[in-house]
């Protein structure tokens, strides 16, 4: 039985797990990355402990398949990681010359990219989202969005942005289909936004007013 809940500690390193999975535009990222934990360090670890009452697993009789994580103030989630997440891990993980893909996400926990203004303006909160493929094609992404929205509605916010792999048009067709936009544009990535109206239903046609959130059971499919 595959279903949705919020997250807890016990799920990080499955959800590491899901991070280095997926890490290679939705595929199996093991065979690039010599340091597992990398990729969860930078993509997983900070909305566990900055924002964890966002953040939700897709699990099944095989432990996490999935996750989506949010924060719903993009630039106040930054200055916290900025103080309480990147430190020590800068201290772990030193500067290197090196353009591996390893020694991409060790520049990266040096300096984090920041999205542009503009876009956290319009789209203030953002999601990050992966499934395993055995969490695929059963309505797990879509849930996973519309309860997100539902959490950020509640506390006032208006829209979402979120940054996927330009090569990856099985990530960016299912976002288009949900009703998300590309705001912008950058070397490697695309950040699509989405926002919707006080009455919770957007032009996606995505029900946002009246969908179950998740409780201690959470979804079925």
């Amino acid at each position: 039985m595959t279903r949705i809940r919020p997250a807890g500690l016990h799920d990080l390193p499955g959800a590491y797990r899901v991070c280095l999975l997926t890490g290679d535009s939705g595929r199996d990222g093991s065979a690039r990355f010599a340091n597992p934990d990398l990729l969860g360090h930078v993509y997983v670890g900070p909305y566990f402990g900055g924002q964890p009452d966002l953040a939700l697993v897709v699990v099944d009789s095989d432990g996490v398949a999935g996750y989506c994580l949010a924060a719903e103030d993009t630039r106040a989630f930054e200055a916290w990681a900025r103080t309480h997440w990147w430190p020590a891990l800068r201290e772990q993980y030193p500067p290197v010359d090196d353009d591996s893909p390893g020694g991409e996400l060790i520049r990266l926990l040096h300096t984090p990219t920041r999205a542009p203004e503009d876009v956290v303006h319009e789209y203030p909160a953002h999601i990050h989202i992966d499934l395993l493929k055995r969490a695929r094609g059963l309505g797990l992404g879509r849930a996973l969005v519309e309860t997100q929205i539902v959490a950020l509605r509640a506390r006032g916010v208006r829209g979402l942005h979120l940054d996927v792999a330009a090569d990856n048009a099985n990530a960016i067709n299912f976002y288009e289909h949900l009703g998300f936009l590309e705001v912008h544009r950058q070397e490697a990535s695309i950040l699509m936004g989405l926002s919707w109206k006080p009455d919770g239903l957007d032009e996606s046609g995505l029900d946002l007013g009246e969908h179950p959130k998740v409780g201690r059971t959470g979804y079925r499919d």
